[in-house]
């Protein structure tokens, strides 16, 4: 079967029925099709420009995240930095933040992980089976987007826009859409492309609670039926290194700590920054992609550059 892009799936998966999960708190078992493509290093994204001149860029273009919004995964296989995004699914960081502030990840294990797909954890029973003692959240799968709403738009696609909020891959309806709402804004959705972070849930809609994981893979009918919090800015070859199973044999790989940056004594936070998105250096990576794909250019083709 030849590959399609990501938009074309990001149709069929719009249009496909919700696919139910066989165990609680996890998302659907069926593999698809991912994208096998060379991911550009930072060094080839900011050397691509028009022309094929190098469009470095300026100090001012470097961005330094939140430390409120910034976690830290310690796990025995390296550091995991993930970005989290209260603007799109503001019950789901808090959550994360509150148990995160409570150590309950701390030695929790990845029990499901299925390569190109994703890593789960974030069980206390590290079954699939278990939560903690807050709430269960109501899904947060689309968040409005207004013409204030920082996107970075790559390309279109019909009816649908893909680009960028932050480091997060994201699909929106058109902005031409906008005057014809009573809020003056549409709907937009998180893109599960490798890095991604969300919640997992069972069958029901709002029944995420603690458990969580991080793509691997490139899974566009996860699309507005999960609730994506976070991307990870440094640490994918971590993420992707965690041992694979569904279970996990014995040894399972563990987190073990979770922290939130500003959490942590200044000297030990991550010293990261991320190109901002916004920025002409990344605009014109933005570019170079549309020039050579054309529509087929992919959210999930590029990686935002960090140092």
């Amino acid at each position: 079967m030849q590959f399609r892009t990501l938009m074309g799936l990001a149709l069929v998966a719009a249009l496909a029925p919700s696919l139910a999960s066989a165990r609680q708190d996890e998302p659907p078992k069926k593999k698809e099709i991912q994208r096998p493509a060379h991911l550009p290093t930072n060094e080839e994204l900011l050397s691509k420009a028009s022309g094929g001149a190098a469009l470095l860029p300026t100090e001012a273009e470097w961005r330094t995240p939140d430390p409120e919004n910034l976690l830290v995964i310690d796990t025995n296989k390296g550091r995991i930095v993930v970005e989290m995004y209260p603007d799109i699914a503001p019950a789901h960081v808090l959550r994360i933040r509150t148990l995160a502030k409570r150590r309950f990840y701390d030695g929790l294990t990845f029990f499901r992980v299925v390569d190109d797909f994703m890593d789960q954890t974030g069980d206390p029973k590290n079954d699939g089976e278990g939560g903690s003692d807050l709430p269960n959240l109501k899904g947060e799968f689309t968040f409005r987007r207004g013409a204030d709403t920082p996107f970075v738009k790559l390309t279109t696609l019909r009816a649908m826009e893909f680009g960028f909020l932050g480091a997060l891959p994201v699909a929106s309806q058109s902005e031409a859409l906008m005057s014809m709402t009573a809020d003056g804004k549409v709907n937009a959705w998180a893109v599960y492309c490798p890095g991604v972070a969300a919640m997992a849930r069972a069958g029901d809609p709002d029944s995420a609670n603690s458990q969580f994981f991080l793509m691997r893979g490139f899974y566009p009918s996860l699309m507005q039926k999960y609730t994506a919090w976070g991307r990870v800015l440094v640490g994918q070859d971590v993420v992707n290194s965690i041992k694979i199973g569904e279970p996990v044999a014995d040894p399972q790989d563990k987190m073990l700590t979770v922290r939130l940056a500003s959490d942590m004594p200044a000297a030990d936070r991550p010293k990261v920054q991320v190109l901002d998105t916004r920025g002409p250096a990344f605009r014109s990576t933005l570019a170079h992609a549309l020039a050579d794909k054309g529509p087929a250019a992919s959210v999930c083709d590029i990686t935002i550059p960090t140092r």
